[in-house]
């Protein structure tokens, strides 16, 4: 995921955490200097969903606009065997999960 926050915040014209930081606190999210610095320059590992809920009404956007996802991040973290047989299209693939209530009998 990579967080969009200063670009969002940037097409509203706000270009500096303070600013931001006296919106939310005037929206009723009132967080500290060290806070906001985190969120404003790096990617949080964690947000409240509260808190979200008043950055994307400050900023007038959707989560889905701040959280912009990476696809090709999640394909190269992936194992290099799975990377090899997802580009060989020839390859034998594992068998699906057997789902459901087709287990065997105990033994007798």
């Amino acid at each position: 995921m990579r967080w969009n926050l200063r670009m969002k915040a940037a097409e509203r014209g706000i270009w500096k955490s303070t600013q931001m930081r006296r919106l939310l606190a005037e929206a009723g999210l009132d967080i500290s200097a060290g806070k906001m610095s985190a969120l404003w320059t790096t990617t949080p590992t964690t947000i409240r969903l509260d808190d979200l809920d008043v950055l994307c009404a400050v900023l007038e956007c959707t989560p889905a606009e701040l959280l912009i996802c990476e696809p090709e991040q999640v394909r190269a973290r992936r194992p290099a065997q799975q990377q090899e047989a997802a580009a060989s299209p020839g390859a034998a693939t594992p068998p699906p999960p057997r789902l459901g209530r087709h287990r065997s009998l105990p033994p007798a």
